[in-house]
């Protein structure tokens, strides 16, 4: 009895329920499988480490790509998940800048902040970390996820804080902030496209405009996504299902091309696409995630002073994106459309995966 009690009843310690020792998550079990099962609660494994109690969290594009088999390095068994805001329920005796009971933002990215890549604020490339939570460690769309380097991998919640917005902070914003605008250098009275109306190509149009382009032209074929990219602030949307998206930019451009193509999809048309809608002198920063071989249009490009970028998300930029939401200057949360609870995981895969049926573009799944 008194283990049964101690599995299944909740122990207040520090203000935070403890619970069994066992915990449901949405594990990947292969290329086109997934399911909502029972698993072990994480523990603490290093004195760096916090047990986070998942509040809410989300489904990334990523994941799709790793469920369709794009990521052959994801092994079966793997919980899912990069994204999220909890509460912290334990920590390792090494963690100092946080305690129990602390609402957090997780931030996609681990980053030990000690090594080579780290001092160089390449924290997606930390030779201990890097991006791992829900790749090559568990994630978190789970009731709770490990945390290593808790210190350097999570954000403080201020109290009254909108945690649904602050979520978009895990990944999204500073993805398509870095990886898209910052990379491809966006300025004041540039032309910038973006292909791929998602949730990051979103992510890329909020925060293009921190910078005054003069024009941001929105490319996808879902015309749902394109109604929501014009309230956002695109000038013009192309819908590549139904009109030649080629022409209708060099049109709009008086045949030269933009200043900036930002991928925003992760399939070879989108990236080609790009490299066609290109002006000389130009930047094409990509954010998508590859899973095929994209060719490489050098005997076009070869002359034209062609940047092409690509990275993975750093993270370094959420302190400033988090003011930014703080202030409403930008209201991610707009990009919520549909509500889940966490045992309602496989019906938020669902929606998500059928996100021009649903008209979906970020799903919120809580406790």
């Amino acid at each position: 009895m008194e283990n049964l009690m101690e599995e299944e009843v909740a122990i207040k310690k520090n203000g935070v329920a403890t619970h069994a020792k066992s915990m449901k998550a949405l594990v990947y079990n292969g290329p086109g499988k997934k399911s909502w099962e029972e698993k072990p609660k994480p523990v603490l494994k290093e004195t760096t480490d916090a047990i986070v109690k998942i509040l809410k969290t989300t489904i990334c594009g990523t994941d799709l790509h790793i469920i369709k088999g794009d990521l052959p390095e994801v092994t079966p068994g793997r919980i899912l998940g990069h994204e999220g805001v909890g509460i912290i329920e334990e920590v390792g005796t090494s963690v100092s800048n946080f305690k129990v009971g602390d609402h957090v933002i997780i931030s996609c990215v681990t980053s030990c902040g000690k090594c080579e890549y780290c001092k160089k604020g390449m924290y997606s490339h930390c030779e201990k970390g890097g991006w791992i939570l829900g790749y090559m460690i568990d994630g978190t769309q789970a009731e709770y996820v490990r945390i290593p380097y808790a210190d350097n991998s999570l954000y403080p919640i201020p109290a009254g804080s909108d945690e649904e917005a602050l979520v978009m902070l895990s990944d999204i914003l500073p993805t398509g902030f870095e990886c898209g605008v910052l990379n491809g250098q966006v300025k004041p009275g540039d032309t910038v496209a973006i292909v791929g109306a998602g949730p990051v190509g979103m992510a890329a149009l909020l925060t293009a405009q921190f910078y005054s382009p003069a024009e941001i032209i929105v490319i996808d074929q879902d015309q749902n996504r394109l109604e929501v990219a014009t309230k956002f602030g695109a000038t013009h949307v192309i819908n590549s299902a139904t009109e030649n998206a080629l022409e209708k930019v060099m049109a709009l451009t008086n045949g030269k091309g933009v200043d900036t193509a930002i991928e925003a999809v992760g399939v070879p048309a989108t990236f080609e696409l790009c490299e066609e809608i290109i002006a000389a002198g130009g930047h094409i920063a990509n954010i998508g995630v590859h899973g095929k071989s994209v060719e490489l249009h050098l005997e076009t490009l070869w002359s034209r002073n062609i940047s092409i970028t690509t990275r993975l998300v750093d993270t370094v930029s959420t302190p400033l994106l988090f003011k930014t939401v703080q202030s409403k200057k930008i209201e991610p949360k707009k990009l919520i459309t549909h509500h889940f609870k966490l045992d309602q995981m496989m019906e938020a895969y669902d929606t998500f995966g059928n996100a021009a049926r649903e008209k979906a573009l970020k799903v919120i799944i809580e406790s």
